[in-house]
């Protein structure tokens, strides 16, 4: 049986992963990237471009709590900046 995915667009691990202190980045047809890190709230960076998040220009930071509320807060965030960005 396959897991659910957190999110439509973006393929993040669950909440679980976060709360054990890891680091996720990734990026959508590679010019919309994100970073979401983990420590007292999860903070995510946004930028474009082919760079790594240490080069590249942070455009976006959001912080949310590191709970299943402020999580699905981040997803929906997320979504929603990838969304604006589509419709450019």
């Amino acid at each position: 049986m396959a897991a659910t995915p957190v999110s439509r667009y973006f393929d993040i691990p669950k909440l679980y992963y976060f709360q054990s202190k890891n680091v996720f980045t990734g990026s959508k047809n590679n010019t919309f990237n994100y970073k979401i890190t983990p420590g007292e709230t999860l903070k995510v960076q946004l930028w474009h471009g082919m760079f790594c998040s240490e080069k590249a220009e942070i455009e976006q930071e959001q912080e949310f709590s590191l709970d299943q509320p402020g999580f699905d807060e981040m997803i929906a965030w997320l979504e929603e900046q990838y969304e604006k960005e589509s419709q450019k």
